[in-house]
């Protein structure tokens, strides 16, 4: 029974032995094929980093401050009435035309001198066409609408419109990313051989 006994645990003893050697030569295959895997994936992750990540970084900040400073211009129309309500002071002398013959009769003193006076009426018509200087004092009162229609440039800037705030914001979400970016190696080699 002792022989059988030391011969189980010769068995288990070698099994296990096996077991490691077994384990040994695995696991270093393992890690070999991973360390394989890892330097044949390496290159392309930097490529990611130069060649799409930084440049989609450094086109997006780009736009955003391009965006600041865009001005829009355009032109815009307007078709409107205005109302217009005012007294006009009207104070000159001027020359008015007669359309039509204006009869006058009016009483009127005639003095005789010595002799005496005479009261009576003078009537007489002013003919068409007459010339007659007049000055005039007067207000005169207008209310009307002014049709305004005209096209009219505008210039707007975006960042004074109230979208500066705005786009800084836009562009300080990304520049985290972008400084972190800016940390990381671009190839195999400056992880190799740091300055």
């Amino acid at each position: 029974m002792a022989e059988t006994n030391t011969q189980t645990k010769k068995r288990r003893l070698r099994f296990w032995e096996a077991f490691k050697n077994f384990a040994l030569i695995f696991s270093f295959l393992v890690n070999l094929i991973l360390v394989v895997v890892l330097l044949l994936l390496i290159r392309p992750l930097f490529m990611v980093k130069t060649e799409i990540a930084e440049p989609l970084l450094g086109n997006l900040d780009s736009a955003f401050a391009a965006l600041g400073e865009t001005n829009i211009q355009t032109t815009v129309t307007i078709n409107d009435a205005l109302p217009v309500a005012f007294n006009l002071p009207l104070q000159q002398s001027t020359n008015v035309v007669l359309t039509e013959p204006v009869p006058l009769s009016v009483p009127t003193t005639f003095s005789l001198g010595n002799q005496g006076t005479i009261y009576g009426w003078v009537s007489l018509n002013l003919p068409a066409g007459m010339v007659l200087p007049v000055a005039l004092d007067l207000n005169v009162p207008v209310n009307t609408t002014v049709p305004v229609v005209m096209e009219v440039p505008v210039t707007i800037k975006l960042d004074e419109a109230g979208m500066g705030p705005a786009i800084t914001q836009l562009r300080s979400v990304f520049s985290p990313i972008q400084a972190t970016l800016q940390q990381i190696p671009n190839s195999p080699e400056e992880i190799l051989s740091p300055k």
